[in-house]
């Protein structure tokens, strides 16, 4: 059965575009221009609206504003949020008001659909969307929780990968998902029913790597008292996975080149070479190259490992990924705690979790709602239950609040901009938020100055010391005007940490082209993921 979506939508263009796309999906599109026009179709319609698709940025009444009279109406349609900035500020204040989902102008067809699927879902609506993860091992591409664009190229290059048989090297931070997309790539091949064997090089001690690998007779060396197949036996006809493989010896990397070049291995203590049929999947956390460059592994065996090489981003780069990953795991744990029904996510600890940099990415955020979901009191979980992340965040971010994202973040907002333009605390109050001579502080309020909360007076603190250290000096210390070229770099390196190294963002903000960015990159010796490192 068809679902009602209703698209409320300022461009005409984009309109046409997003109609298009939910119709082709099977599903029935309303419009509204503005937001004021789509809240007035969505009381008119009432409950026959199954999914909002609403663009934040827009004239007479924006998205925020319309989550906000959707959230003290009590209207709980899922609502999916599109915006043309896709910085941490913009889906953390869209969680904060209660979106469901979020996506960033041009959205693709394949992440519309992801998105449509799983607020349907959640609305009770019949969908075809994909289904969530398996438990088990055997792992198909439509079990690979995520939408964000970054992901969605990394699967498309996996199908394309599990076409043939050639080696593959997934590459990424610990935790990212390295094996899973290689199980999808089993089940997606032709090998898939067959065995998958892992193998974690780094967890194996140095001595016993070759014997694990390509097995040993019995006899070959003390203490082999009977016959190993080894890990590429075991993964005959099917796929090996080959975890940390930056971390194997030298010496093992040599027979490796050979099972890779020749398709048969040498197992220890065997007089004659034996003939294997193994798709090998490789995955590191490490830079390849540069082990290569600096001799700790082998260029020929670079070669031909690296011949479909995928880079997996870390969570922290696809924040648009965590809400989809946090219900999926919520729904999946509830289910093995046996709960009566499926706990929810309140917008504040779902705001919280999008905050969060997740440097274990998914294997931490996996650990974090399962001990939330087996230590919950309440049906919902709540800031409450994620302790171990208030801690880390500062203190705004623990209430599930980001203050110097929010619109109006504090009622002493002149003394912050006074502290950002000069350097120096307005008359009535020091930088740290005190008041100075002449005020004085009264039950919350300062007199002769601004008011503030005791509840804010922290945050206050941080977000001038933020804004203060942010501020980018004209004048050098001779009290001259500074080069040009200073200021540009300074203000790069600075675009690059607060725009999180997305490229693209970073490149529109400044209002140059992403090659004039790069260029600027490579003369400046600016990392862009350690963009305050000294060149080298």
């Amino acid at each position: 059965m068809a679902a009602q979506i209703l698209v409320i939508e300022d461009d005409p263009v984009q309109r046409r575009i997003l109609t298009g796309m939910i119709e082709r999906l099977g599903h029935i599109a309303h419009v509204a221009e503005n937001g004021r026009a789509g809240l007035e179709l969505l009381l008119r319609r009432g409950a026959r609206i199954d999914v909002i698709l609403l663009d934040l940025m827009m004239p007479e009444m924006d998205g925020h504003a319309v989550l906000a009279a959707l959230a003290e109406r009590h209207i709980s349609t899922p609502a999916i949020v599109q915006t043309g900035q896709g910085g941490i500020e913009t889906v953390v204040l869209a969680m904060q008001a209660g979106a469901f989902d979020f996506v960033v102008k041009p959205v693709s067809p394949e992440r519309l659909a992801v998105a449509l699927g799983n607020a349907l879902k959640q609305s009770g609506r019949p969908t075809r969307a994909a289904g969530r993860r398996s438990r088990g091992d055997v792992v198909r591409f439509e079990d690979v929780v995520s939408a964000s664009e970054a992901m969605i190229r990394v699967l498309e290059l996996a199908k394309r990968a599990a076409q043939s048989s050639i080696p593959v090297v997934l590459e990424g931070e610990s935790g990212v998902g390295k094996e899973m997309v290689a199980r999808a790539i089993q089940s997606g091949s032709d090998r898939a029913g067959k065995s998958f064997v892992t193998v974690n090089c780094g967890a194996i001690p140095a001595n016993l790597v070759e014997s694990i690998l390509f097995g040993h007779e019995k006899g070959a060396f003390t203490g082999a008292t009977e016959k190993h197949a080894g890990k590429f036996v075991e993964a005959d006809g099917g796929t090996l996975f080959l975890d940390e493989i930056g971390d194997l010896p030298l010496a093992v990397q040599v027979k490796l080149l050979r099972a890779v070049q020749q398709g048969e291995i040498e197992t220890v203590g065997a007089r004659m070479p034996q003939k294997v049929d193994v798709r090998l999947i490789s995955a590191t956390n490490k830079d390849l190259i540069t082990e290569v460059r600096e001799g700790r592994f082998r260029e020929d065996l670079y070669y031909r490992l690296n011949v479909f090489p995928i880079a997996i981003p870390a969570l922290r780069r696809r924040k648009e990924d965590i809400p989809l990953l946090v219900r999926n795991f919520v729904e999946i744990f509830s289910s093995e705690q046996r709960l009566p029904k499926t706990l929810t996510v309140s917008h504040g600890a779902m705001a919280l979790l999008t905050a969060y940099d997740w440097p274990g990415n998914i294997r931490e955020l996996e650990s974090a709602i399962y001990r939330a979901v087996v230590m919950a009191e309440r049906p919902e979980l709540d800031i409450a239950d994620f302790p171990q992340l208030a801690v880390t965040l500062p203190e705004g971010h623990a209430r599930g609040v980001v203050p110097h994202l929010s619109p109006e973040p504090f009622r002493s907002g002149a003394s912050i901009a006074a502290v950002a333009h000069h350097g120096i605390a307005p008359q009535g109050t020091l930088a740290e938020g005190r008041p100075a001579q002449g005020g004085s502080v009264q039950g919350g309020s300062v007199q002769g100055g601004s008011f503030i909360a005791p509840s804010e007076r922290r945050a206050l603190r941080s977000a001038e010391t933020v804004i203060v250290e942010q501020a980018i000096p004209s004048v050098d210390a001779g009290g001259n005007v500074r080069k040009l070229a200073e200021v540009e770099e300074e203000l790069i390196r600075f675009a690059l940490k607060f725009y999180r190294g997305q490229m693209s963002q970073v490149a529109r903000k400044l209002g140059i082209g992403r090659s004039t960015l790069y260029r600027k990159l490579k003369d400046y010796g600016i990392d862009p993921d350690d963009p305050f490192s000294e060149a080298a």
